[in-house]
């Protein structure tokens, strides 16, 4: 039976069908085969009998080749690993350069569904009544079910000032309903502060590059201030840099504590360990911290939670966060293609998995649309001094 591999398939259907690569390419990628017993006879017959026997309009040769790579990325079952073919990395690149506009609100894959992680703040998407775990259907008139996430997220951006309709689908509502947002070129704060009663509220809502001055000014305020219970509030926030995480975790963690490990899985590669740098602003300060967490709470605000749970800095209270504790890698590829692949999963100081688990409170506090005040924060308040 013959037994080839699937960069040799690939390589060669490419070959064949466009009459674009050499065969010098083609022996390049054949040096790079990893898996040589891979049977491919079944895909070689389901290409040929659909060629063969198929009787309507056909794929250009390029598309029949994106499919089966999107399809193979799909099967490793990450839905933060994805293929993009050119017009997708394109698009990609575009918005890196902010040359598009968004409804400020981040999205990933909860469920096997397109969900909203958070609406930012003073987003267009905040503004449209857009939530946490809100379920996204449809946008304009393409139905992003069995989409892949960067697919459906080029379909939500787009140019400054045009218009985007969402088909949401919310928890506890009835039908689906529609949701136009403007797209704009959405820049968001990174804090606010304010003190209630004898307790200190720090809102963090992002974690970016000035994120860690910008908090330790917030922490000095708070010594200032006299108080002695710090509220940090990292609901709706979905993240941002680790770096960032980890130096804001490092006001709070004695120099070399463990803030974070990125384990690799079955690479052979030792894990990193992400280690607190001990900023001493706080250093003898008597004070007591809860950290207040939502569905919207992700990535680097998770790693901020479990480090200072897990060294028993803070008790966490709210609802579960997100679950997004991967690193994605992008690789550019041939052709003006890219690959987009998870090649890392966060652990908290104690070994606990972050990806698809998150954060569980230590005391759960659901969220009260209906409430004319924010009841989670003043019940959160109501925790200090008590077991």
């Amino acid at each position: 039976m013959n037994k080839i591999s699937l960069h040799n398939i690939l390589v060669a259907l490419i070959f064949f069908g466009l009459g674009y690569i050499s065969f010098g390419y083609l022996n390049h990628y054949r040096s790079y085969s990893s898996d040589a017993s891979v049977n491919l006879d079944l895909f070689w017959e389901v290409y040929t009998t659909l060629a063969e026997k198929y009787p309507f309009e056909q794929p250009v040769p390029e598309d029949k080749i994106f499919g089966a790579i999107q399809g193979l990325v799909r099967s490793y079952g990450d839905d933060y690993s994805s293929f993009l073919p050119p017009s997708e990395t394109k698009f990609f690149n575009q918005t890196i350069t902010g040359e598009f506009g968004g409804i400020g609100a981040e999205i990933g894959i909860q469920s096997g569904y397109l969900t909203v992680i958070s609406p930012l703040k003073e987003s267009p998407a905040e503004r449209a009544g857009l939530e946490p775990s809100d379920i996204i259907i449809q946008v304009d008139d393409q139905d992003v079910t069995n989409m892949s996430m960067d697919s459906a997220i080029n379909l939500i951006r787009g140019e400054i000032g045009t218009n985007v309709t969402l088909t949401i689908v919310r928890f506890n509502e009835g039908e689906p309903f529609e949701v136009s947002i403007e797209r704009e070129n959405v820049t968001i704060p990174i804090l606010e502060t304010q003190e209630i009663e004898s307790t200190f509220v720090i809102s963090l809502f992002n974690f970016n590059e000035t994120s860690e001055n910008v908090f330790e000014d917030a922490l000095k305020q708070f010594i200032d201030s006299g108080k002695s219970e710090l509220l940090i509030d990292l609901r709706n926030n979905p993240g941002g840099l680790l770096t960032s995480a980890v130096d804001i975790a490092s006001f709070f963690l004695d120099q070399g504590k463990v803030v974070l490990t990125e384990e690799y899985g079955l690479r052979n590669e030792d894990a990193h360990i992400y280690r607190s740098s001990g900023n001493n602003l706080l250093k003898g300060y008597d004070f007591e911290t809860v950290v207040l967490i939502n569905g919207g709470s992700a990535s680097a605000a998770e790693i901020l939670a479990g480090a200072l749970r897990d060294h028993n800095k803070a008790r966490i209270v709210g609802e579960q966060s997100f679950g997004k504790g991967s690193v994605q890698e992008l690789i550019q590829l041939p052709e003006r293609t890219s690959l987009k692949i998870t090649v890392a999963r966060w652990l908290t100081p104690s070994g606990n998995q972050i990806s698809e688990v998150g954060i569980e409170p230590d005391v759960y506090i659901p969220f009260d649309s209906d409430a004319e005040i924010d009841t989670q924060l003043f019940k959160a308040i109501s925790l200090f001094n008590t077991n």
